[in-house]
C-alpha cells in the first residue's frame, strides 16, 4: 500500500488515497465529516498527512483500526520513535488515530489482556481530588501519549534581526516578516490576511486566528510602510481572489501564498544569512518578549497576540 495525503483541485479537500487501490473511505468520510464541522483547512490537511502516516503502519504490521490494542498502540510509539519522531508528532498521531477510531467506533472496546477500557488510547480511570467532604478535582481519564519535554524559546537578538533582514529584497517578504515581528502575528494569520482586512490610513490590521476569533491588531508606521510599497510596487493587479500575499512568478502568479511556499522561502534566507533559529514562530515569540519587556500587561499582550 501507498498511502499519501494530497488536496483535491475540484473538491477543495484533502485525501488519503492508496497510488493502486484509489482513496481510501475509511479515512476520507472522517475528513468530510471533521470540514462539515467547520475545522480550518490547516487541522484537516494535519489529520490527513497524520493518518496517512498511521495507515502505512497499520499495512506493515497487518493490523486493522477495529481490531487496535493498548499493546498496538505501544508497538506504534516505539515505531516512531526508531524513526526519531518528535514527541509532540507522536501524541499528535496518536489523537488522530483515537478521533478516527471513536468516529467509527464511538462505543469504545476491550483492549489489554485482563482489563476493559473504554477504548485502547487512555490508560484508565484517575482519581478524584478530595479535601474531606469536598472534591477539589473531578476523576479523569488519562490518555495514552508521550511526554513532552518542555523547551525554552529564546528570541531573536537586534543583530540576528537585522542580519535577516537584510537579506530580504522583495517587498512582500519584509512585509510578512514585519507583521510577525511587530504584531505578533501567527503564518497562519499573515497568509490569511485578505486585502480588506488591512487599513493603512488608519494603521490597523483585521486578524482572524485560531478557531476563528477575530481581532484587530494596530500596524506600526514601519509596518504600514513595507505593506504599502509591496501593494504599490510588486503585487499583481490581476489576482485570483483577494488574498494579500500572493505568489509572484510562474504558474502561480496572482495565487494565494501557501504554507509550503512560505516555509521554502524561510529555509532559502536562513542558509543565506546564516541565523538558523530565524522561523515565524520565533520572530512571533521576539516580539511577545519586546512587549513583555517595554512594560505591556499580561492582557493585553495575550489579547495582540490572539491567546
Amino acid at each position: 500500500m501507498t498511502l499519501r495525503a494530497k488536496l483535491d483541485a475540484e473538491t477543495g479537500l484533502y485525501r488519503v488515497v492508496d497510488d493502486i487501490a484509489g482513496p481510501l473511505e475509511e479515512i476520507n468520510a472522517f475528513l468530510d465529516a471533521i470540514h462539515t464541522r467547520e475545522l480550518s483547512l490547516l487541522t484537516v490537511r494535519a489529520y490527513a498527512f497524520d493518518l496517512a502516516a498511521v495507515y502505512r503502519w497499520l499495512e506493515v504490521c497487518g493490523k486493522r483500526l477495529e481490531s487496535l490494542t493498548q499493546a498496538d498502540l505501544l508497538d506504534f510509539i516505539a515505531h516512531e520513535r526508531r524513526r526519531k519522531a518528535q514527541p509532540a508528532s507522536i501524541n499528535r498521531r496518536l489523537t488522530a488515530l483515537r478521533s478516527l477510531f471513536e468516529f467509527w467506533k464511538p462505543e469504545g472496546m476491550a483492549a489489554g489482556v485482563g482489563r476493559n477500557l473504554p477504548s485502547p488510547f487512555y490508560r484508565g480511570p484517575g482519581r478524584d481530588r478530595n479535601l474531606g467532604l469536598y472534591a477539589l478535582k473531578k476523576r479523569r481519564t488519562l490518555k495514552l501519549k508521550v511526554k513532552t519535554p518542555r523547551k525554552l524559546v529564546t528570541p531573536l537578538t537586534p543583530r540576528q534581526v537585522n542580519t535577516y533582514l537584510s537579506g530580504l529584497k522583495r517587498y512582500r517578504d519584509i512585509a510578512i516578516v514585519h507583521l510577525m515581528l511587530f504584531c505578533g502575528l501567527r503564518s497562519r494569520e499573515a497568509l490569511g490576511l485578505k486585502t480588506g482586512d488591512v487599513c493603512l490610513l488608519e494603521r490597523r490590521v483585521k486578524v482572524w486566528g485560531k478557531g476563528g476569533k477575530e481581532r484587530a491588531v494596530p500596524l506600526s508606521r514601519v509596518v504600514a510602510e513595507s505593506i504599502e510599497l509591496y501593494a504599490k510596487h510588486e503585487r499583481p493587479h490581476s489576482c485570483e481572489g483577494d488574498a494579500l500575499f500572493v505568489c509572484l512568478h510562474g504558474k502561480r502568479r496572482g495565487r494565494a501564498m501557501t504554507p509550503a511556499g512560505l516555509r521554502s522561502i524561510f529555509r532559502i534566507k536562513r542558509k543565506r544569512s546564516k541565523v538558523s533559529n530565524a522561523n515565524p514562530h520565533r520572530f512571533r515569540h521576539t516580539f511577545g518578549t519586546d512587549m513583555a519587556r517595554s512594560g505591556v500587561t499580561l492582557p493585553v499582550l495575550q489579547k495582540l497576540m490572539g491567546h
